[in-house]
């Protein structure tokens, strides 16, 4: 798979970059025709805090008392605190960064300890991809239980624009992507043409089939 791998840029800033790999893989909810590769935006902190100047331009005028890491982006999320709490209506503010935890049935849970940074605040969702929504609306349920108020919502990569009027800002969308396409587990054309899957992917990354 890796000596298929294309680098693709973003258009607004050339030092932060994704990996894209083309092929056939199943994800827990849904089949893609493409592998996106965020390592470096998740794990480098020249890239972390490139990318989280460009993502704070978006939400300068947005109130935000917490930021909600999932799929690794608590790296990203610190520097994204940092520039909000330095410009904008955030300036001077302190912010929360905080992770749910996951329970045996795959429902986002926040501890005692946790939960203050929640209830009644001003959330910011941040999110490395975000291809149907699904994880999104999970947050948005665990949100509603936990009485925090979901404000905005940050991603990497994102092949929608908004969740329950919510616009998605990402720093790479499916126009970056050539012919990016997601589909049902059940309805996916690939499966259809009996090409196999290649990997199974999720947040952490790929497993080779």
């Amino acid at each position: 798979m890796e000596d298929r791998v294309q680098v693709i840029e973003s258009g607004r800033n050339n030092r932060i970059s994704i990996g894209i790999i083309p092929g056939h893989y199943a994800t827990n909810h849904s089949h893609v025709n493409y592998y996106v590769d965020m390592t470096s935006i998740k794990t480098s902190m020249k890239m972390a805090k490139e990318s989280a100047h460009e993502l704070a331009s978006a939400f300068s005028g947005t109130p935000i008392d917490t930021v909600i890491c999932l799929e690794g982006t608590e790296i990203l999320g610190g520097f994204l605190a940092d520039c909000l709490t330095q410009n904008g209506i955030n300036q001077g503010q302190d912010i929360n960064l905080v992770t749910p935890e996951m329970n045996a049935v795959n429902q986002m849970i926040f501890r005692d300890n946790t939960q203050k940074k929640i209830w009644g605040k001003n959330v910011l969702l941040l999110i490395s991809s975000a291809s149907t929504g699904k994880t999104i609306n999970r947050a948005i349920d665990c949100l509603q239980y936990y009485s925090g108020d979901l404000v905005a919502i940050g991603a990497i990569f994102s092949a929608i624009e908004e969740v329950n009027g919510i616009k998605v800002n990402a720093l790479f969308t499916d126009a970056d992507l050539p012919h990016y396409d997601n589909y049902p587990a059940n309805a996916c054309p690939m499966c259809r043409n009996g090409i196999k899957v290649d990997a199974l992917i999720n947040s952490f990354g790929y497993s080779k089939l």
